[in-house]
């Protein structure tokens, strides 16, 4: 099994972050980091290095970003929000409402407890995100809900039953869809129909059974699944077959996501629950980490709005 133990610290302090976009804007390579608890996206240019960290407030808390197709990515971007899918201008820190999860009378209760978690674009350029019960709010229950917006904007529900729904991503064939559910400690593989959205046949892909859960993942070209472990000190990479193969070591406990650019995986990560306990890993957390694992990430898809 690899070990990859040598990660770059990229200093600037998050309480839950996680960075799930990193695309090209222009001639420069621009990541976004979320801190959601806080309600901030840090944005990085990658050929300068934290020094180059601007902090935008988003207003409210946003799990995932990801681009739109035809319009400037550092002007706007499609967001995850609080209750529903916006266009958050980067400019002026307003949102517009694409579709929001929740209507009728559940619509003020569920808004106030609950918040988008993660998420992804297909390769037709749907939006798949996922929305639970905010762990800052209340315990988490089977509520969790992972929406698909469509090209036009249609919101649908797609699967339900869980409750913390996270990393999501395709194989290169298109075929099968994988998506982390935290709380069980699997990862589940999906039948998935590229020209409908439609998945099917829910089968275990990976059950893990070793320190910490899984949250936030990504894949590589090669079609490994690249786990972060909140509360196992680790990503670790699953091969397509389910078999792990190899693991960052990190000298913080809770890393939430992993994001590639280029060879390098950057890796967010939260606060540290227990600093008396773990006073090491309390003085790294919330911080950014990067490491060249020798493979390039799966190719992004913008989102589609038409």
């Amino acid at each position: 099994m690899d070990t990859y133990c040598r990660s770059r610290i990229w200093r600037f302090r998050a309480n839950w972050a996680k960075g799930h976009t990193t695309f090209k804007n222009g001639m420069k390579s621009v990541s976004y980091f979320k801190d959601i608890n806080s309600s901030k996206i840090y944005i990085v240019d990658l050929n300068k290095g934290p020094t180059s960290v601007k902090e935008i407030d988003t207003g409210m808390p946003i799990g995932v970003t990801v681009d739109i197709e035809g319009v400037d990515s550092s002007k706007v971007v499609l967001a995850g929000a609080k209750d529903g899918v916006t266009k958050f201008d980067l400019q002026t820190g307003q949102h517009e409402y694409v579709a929001k999860y929740w209507s009728g009378e559940q619509a003020e209760n569920k808004t106030r407890r609950m918040r988008t978690n993660d998420g992804n674009v297909d390769t037709a350029g749907r939006f798949w995100v996922e929305a639970f019960v905010d762990p800052e709010i209340e315990e988490p229950t089977n509520e969790a809900v992972v929406f698909r917006l469509d090209p036009g904007g249609t919101l649908k529900t797609v699967y339900e039953n869980i409750v913390i729904p996270n990393g999501i991503t395709w194989n290169a064939a298109d075929d099968s869809m994988h998506l982390t559910d935290t709380t069980a400690n699997k990862i589940w593989s999906f039948k998935y129909n590229p020209d409908s959205g439609d998945i099917s046949e829910q089968k275990l892909f990976y059950q893990h059974n070793g320190p910490g859960n899984p949250d936030g993942h990504t894949m590589d070209e090669e079609g490994n699944i690249w786990q972060a472990l909140f509360g196992g000190s680790r990503v670790i990479r699953i091969s397509p077959q389910g078999e792990v193969t190899g693991e960052v070591l990190l000298p913080t406990r809770n890393p939430t996501c992993p994001v590639f650019a280029g060879t390098d995986l950057f890796i967010t990560s939260a606060v540290e629950d227990e600093p008396q306990k773990y006073p090491e890993s309390a003085s790294f957390a919330g911080n950014l980490f990067k490491v060249d694992v020798g493979v390039r990430g799966a190719p992004k898809v913008k989102a589609r709005l038409t």
